[in-house]
């Protein structure tokens, strides 16, 4: 029997990434219901919508009528059971904790149809212990943005041990819709792709300030201003095909191959938090903070809005907004 088409979907946690899904659902013009365990966290949750639809019509990404349509799809409750009645797509935002999570899908499998996808945002958990006890494991699975996603297109799509491939289908079919990047793992890890990616970096980012090397600013100038803009518009193995010219990532890396491992002889390989690691990286990010232009924003908020206008740029350029 074919599946009901993705019409309506429920965000469980208004969170800053919960808030963001929402926003990236009413957006596109998919109705959602918006659920946390108070009302507080709802005004909250409605507040940043707010924000980040006005955002975008200051942006000139949304016209004031196309919001005012957009946030009259959004419905707020503290009741599970309405929060997931005549829904089709579930997108959990809660704590990054396997008891929570497993806690919600309890009350998932209560309320919802049997054929509603549950797509967890965990950052790095497996789907696989997270819907261990659950009745419909195989609607279970997991669905990691990038923050902020209604901005980032990536979402990670990673399955569980009994995760069905229809489930799979349908959920990239979704994404897509609505005009993400979705990408599917053949098969589970721990942190998924882009964050093992990240992790990667920031080890050996960590590594260097920790030996000496460099300041915590020198590491975030060394990012942004070197392999970050590339990063931007294409992804290592295309950078390393360029590099390479005409002999392409094989040539290059024939070529290179060899110095490289020499580097990698040096490389952190640690697998626990250097002592004292989150005080100097605090003390560097508020030096760094200081160091900024104004107009590039010397506060959380206003770096975050500053970011937010440079990823519009760029989404503008890569033609995904």
């Amino acid at each position: 029997m074919k599946k009901p088409e993705i019409k309506k979907a429920a965000v469980l946690g208004g969170g800053m990434i919960g808030s963001s899904w929402a926003t990236n659902f009413l957006w596109k013009g998919v109705p959602v219901h918006i659920y946390d365990i108070s009302d507080e966290a709802l005004q909250t949750a409605r507040g940043r919508i707010v924000g980040n639809m006005k955002y975008l019509v200051g942006k000139g990404i949304l016209t004031a009528d196309k919001m005012n349509v957009a946030l009259g799809l959004a419905k707020y409750t503290t009741d599970i059971g309405e929060a997931l009645n005549g829904v089709q797509f579930i997108q959990e935002s809660v704590l990054e904790h396997y008891d929570v999570k497993q806690a919600l899908l309890a009350e998932v499998d209560k309320y919802a149809a049997t054929d509603t996808i549950y797509a967890s945002s965990t950052s790095g958990l497996l789907i696989t212990e997270i819907a261990k006890d659950a009745k419909h494991p195989e609607r279970c699975i997991g669905a990691h943005p990038y923050n902020p996603p209604h901005l980032i297109p990536l979402v990670e799509i990673n399955k569980g041990e009994k995760t069905a491939e229809e489930t799979v289908e349908r959920t990239y079919a979704f994404y897509k819709s609505i005009g993400k990047e979705p990408i599917i793992l053949r098969k589970e890890a721990l942190g998924f792709i882009a964050n093992r990616l990240a992790m990667g970096i920031y080890r050996e980012a960590v590594d260097l300030v920790m030996r000496g090397v460099c300041s915590v600013e020198d590491v975030d100038k060394a990012v942004c201003f070197g392999p970050g803009l590339r990063y931007a518009l294409m992804g290592p193995n295309l950078i390393y095909q360029l590099g390479g010219g005409p002999h392409g990532i094989q040539g290059l890396l024939k070529h290179v191959g060899p110095s490289i491992e020499l580097w990698w002889g040096d490389m952190a390989v640690w697998k626990k938090w250097p002592p004292g690691w989150a005080e100097t990286a605090q003390e560097g990010v508020n030096e760094e903070i200081a160091n900024r232009a104004p107009e590039q924003g010397r506060s959380n908020e206003e770096i975050t809005r500053w970011r937010d206008d440079g990823l519009i740029e760029i989404l503008k350029f890569l033609k995904k907004i």
